[in-house]
């Protein structure tokens, strides 16, 4: 059985040590190093050699979102999980740190002291996406430097390179709706993806991303104020139309009509996931009649492949992101294992489809507030 090596970074000895009791008591987990303050962690993970870092955000001194750039300054391919208690008050925190390149997060402040336990398993769920991923090619050492593609586009803007053709030649006119599915690894790579679309992108968008309530809508407004689209939580009746791009709530599944109308409502028996991909694509291909241009994103499990299938076979449009540059090649490998992808795209040439959508060589307009 692989072990995953874990180091620990809270300033209370009391939740170390509680984790470290609990991460003790499973033979996959070997904490390898703890630290309470930044300038500890720093001084002490490169002996320790761990796989997966688990940071708190609220330190003192240097706080965790500085320790996190420092990290992923020195180690781009260490897998950094935030756990903080500033998570679900201060969601926009835990959002610039998987901007940055946090790999995912637990909020703390779902949890009481008295019940470290719930916390536990919440935290061996996270780490056991890297004892899995470990076990295949794309380990937590071998895997790629996630990085914003915005820049190309934005040096693109100012001219100091062209931006090359598209990989995949799409004909816009088949489609009337674009889906977007993620999880693990999705808000960095949906940020890049919505940060560089034009302003005329020609297709409304609808987005699962797997995230706990109370970050979906922090989610959506910060991808709106990058965005020159207008990005928003998905609301009930709304109706989608080019230009937009909707996230669907947490907790909630998102359906869309023939007219492109919303359709919240509450996960049903069976269902894994609040909101699934699944479901959402499923509903494209009723509504839609396969048109529909698919994009399945970095994310542990299987949700979304079986829609992909479906959607496939209805005549639409499904690409998913490839393992070089995927965070946990899990969503895209099922859907592609299981017959219902026609490209694998690395995230960069994803982006570009979202800016090489004419046959014109204007570049892309600037972001609101840019």
């Amino acid at each position: 059985m692989p072990v995953l090596r874990v180091f620990i970074v809270d300033d209370s000895a009391f939740t170390r040590k509680a984790l470290t009791r609990v991460l003790g008591a499973h033979d996959e987990f070997l904490v390898v190093g703890e630290a309470a303050s930044g300038h500890e962690a720093l001084d002490k993970i490169p002996a320790a050699r761990p796989d997966v870092v688990t940071l708190d955000v609220d330190l003192p001194g240097m706080n965790g979102l500085a320790i996190l750039r420092e990290l992923v300054r020195r180690y781009p391919k260490l897998p950094v999980l935030m756990l903080s208690a500033l998570t679900q008050a201060g969601a926009e925190v835990t959002l610039e740190a998987l901007s940055l390149g946090a790999v995912d997060f637990i909020d703390k402040t779902s949890f009481a002291l008295t019940d470290l336990d719930q916390l536990s398993h919440r935290l061996l769920d996270k780490l056991r996406i890297w004892t899995k991923v470990r076990t295949r090619s794309d380990t937590p050492s071998a895997r790629p430097a996630r990085r914003s593609v915005r820049p190309m586009f934005l040096a693109a803007r100012t001219g100091r390179f062209k931006l090359p053709p598209p990989a995949v030649r799409i004909d816009w006119s088949r489609y009337d709706l674009c889906v977007i599915g993620a999880s693990t690894g999705g808000p960095p790579a949906l940020e890049s993806i919505l940060s560089t679309a034009r302003a005329d992108f020609p297709l409304p968008i609808a987005i699962v991303q797997h995230m706990p309530t109370g970050f979906t809508r922090p989610f959506a407004e910060r991808l709106n104020g990058l965005s020159h689209l207008t990005v928003s939580e998905a609301r009930q009746a709304d109706r989608l139309a080019p230009g937009m791009a909707v996230i669907a709530p947490a907790g909630q599944q998102l359906r869309v009509t023939s007219h492109l109308d919303l359709k919240l409502g509450e996960g049903g028996a069976g269902e894994r996931h609040a909101p699934s991909v699944d479901v959402l694509l499923r509903s494209a291909v009723r509504s839609c009649r396969g048109r529909v241009l698919a994009i399945l994103l970095t994310g542990m499990g299987d949700d979304g492949a079986d829609g992909m299938v479906e959607l496939k076979q209805a005549g639409g449009l499904c690409l998913a992101e490839s393992e070089e540059s995927c965070v946990v090649f899990g969503m895209p490998r099922a859907a592609q294992e299981r017959g219902g992808v026609h490209h694998m795209l690395a995230l960069r040439d994803i982006a570009y489809l979202f800016v090489a959508t004419s046959d014109t060589d204007d570049p892309p307009r600037p972001a609101k507030g840019d």
